[in-house]
């Protein structure tokens, strides 16, 4: 039984392309469409989380908010994966760097993703999941820095429930090697896994936790453009 549109996605099935770049900013959705697609159309604006389909260089490509933590972008790419018949999901995001070499503007390749979630519970796993990218796509990515001159780094990052916390603890992540924090990465790495898709995420470092450094929200939205590059050499 067709299960489309669902509760979150206005979209019909075969509206949305089997590739999906998705930020957490729907208007960094509409920045992707505006800026990257052509002849993009509009297939959703249910609680305002915009997303579109076109063409980039002849590929058929949709973009696509997710929203803020976890449980957002699950339910968003469990529909995609699920329901729309999705193949790979790509995140562009901004993340808060914990590694002192990696500072504002550098790119974050999520090889890996540590988790304070519970979202694996559900999957009644004996023992710890370790959600992690898709390699084809990784290697696709960095090649694209390498190529374009970015200043990247590939490694684990940090999925969090908590924006502001009482007790972040970061020098504890910071001892097993982790680049960066987030919210997201590790809940799409399960839902890919789950559902047999593929799954990459591009991050900016918008903060540094460590020295201070920052950005303003204008900048998120409009200056990130480094990793939407990466991310459509990817597909």
């Amino acid at each position: 039984m067709n299960k489309t549109p669902t509760p979150h996605i206005g979209a019909k099935y075969g509206e949305i392309a089997e590739t999906v770049i998705m930020a957490g900013d729907p208007l960094r959705a509409k920045f992707m469409a505006e800026n990257f697609l052509e002849d993009a159309v509009q297939f959703n604006n249910v609680r305002g989380m915009l997303g579109y389909t076109g063409t980039y260089k002849g590929k058929r490509i949709s973009v696509m908010g997710h929203g803020m933590g976890g449980p957002s972008i699950g339910i968003y790419t469990y529909e995609l994966y699920n329901f729309y018949g999705v193949k790979q999901i790509i995140r562009v995001g901004s993340a808060g760097s914990i590694k002192e070499d990696l500072h504002v503007g550098d790119l974050v390749i999520a090889m890996g993703a540590c988790t304070n979630s519970n979202y694996a519970a559900q999957y009644e796993l004996p023992g710890t999941f370790a959600p992690i990218a898709d390699f084809g796509m990784l290697r696709r990515a960095a090649e694209t820095c390498d190529r374009l001159g970015y200043r990247y780094q590939v490694g684990n990052v940090l999925t969090s429930d908590t924006f502001y916390t009482e007790n972040p603890h970061n020098e504890k992540w910071i001892n097993m090697g982790v680049l960066a924090v987030e919210m997201e990465i590790a809940i799409l790495y399960m839902n890919a896994a789950r559902s047999g898709n593929k799954a990459l995420a591009i991050c900016t470092v918008s903060d540094h936790i460590i020295t201070g450094e920052a950005t303003t929200a204008e900048e998120r939205q409009l200056t990130f453009t480094k990793m939407m590059d990466v991310a459509f050499s990817v597909i």
